[in-house]
């Protein structure tokens, strides 16, 4: 018989990435479901600001970005103006 695998765990992750840097830092920002780079520092500043909002949002559903459906997660997106118009 051949072992079983161990279920893998989902895990999920915003990803931000800041494409407008023109002085050449590196900006680097890890969380507890996020990770951000790049970025001038306003836009860095700004990616940083709607993944805690996003968070806070997760945690006051009582869930975690792998329990979220899609609809759930446009939802919070919405809701703190993290989509475009």
């Amino acid at each position: 018989m051949k072992p079983r695998k161990k279920a893998k765990s989902k895990k999920a992750l915003l990803l931000g990435l800041g494409l407008d840097n023109k002085d050449h830092h590196k900006r680097v920002t890890k969380g507890e479901n996020f990770l951000l780079l790049g970025g001038s520092e306003e836009t860095h500043d700004h990616m940083t600001e709607k993944a805690i909002k996003f968070n806070e949002k997760l945690k006051q559903r009582g869930k975690t970005l792998e329990e979220v459906s899609k609809n759930e997660f446009l939802d919070i997106a919405h809701d703190i103006d993290m989509l475009p118009d």
